[in-house]
């Protein structure tokens, strides 16, 4: 089991999470966390962006401007 420590909104303090026996697969890095003093459980996500279309043309433009 993997222990991190993280604030517990039950608790209401800082307490050691551990991530329980993952059937997953995940094994330490299971984003499901228990917390050890209250049982209460969080779940840990990443979100990832990719680049939009937007971005991609505001990089493409010149830089200059025209004078009116």
């Amino acid at each position: 089991m993997s222990h991190r420590e993280l604030y517990c909104d039950v608790c209401e303090d800082v307490a050691p999470f551990e991530a329980p026996p993952c059937v997953d697969g995940h094994d330490t890095d299971c984003p499901e966390l228990i917390c050890t003093g209250c049982g209460a459980a969080v779940v840990i996500a990443t979100v990832a962006f990719p680049v939009t279309r937007l971005a991609e043309r505001r990089r493409q433009r010149p830089t200059h401007r025209h004078a009116a």
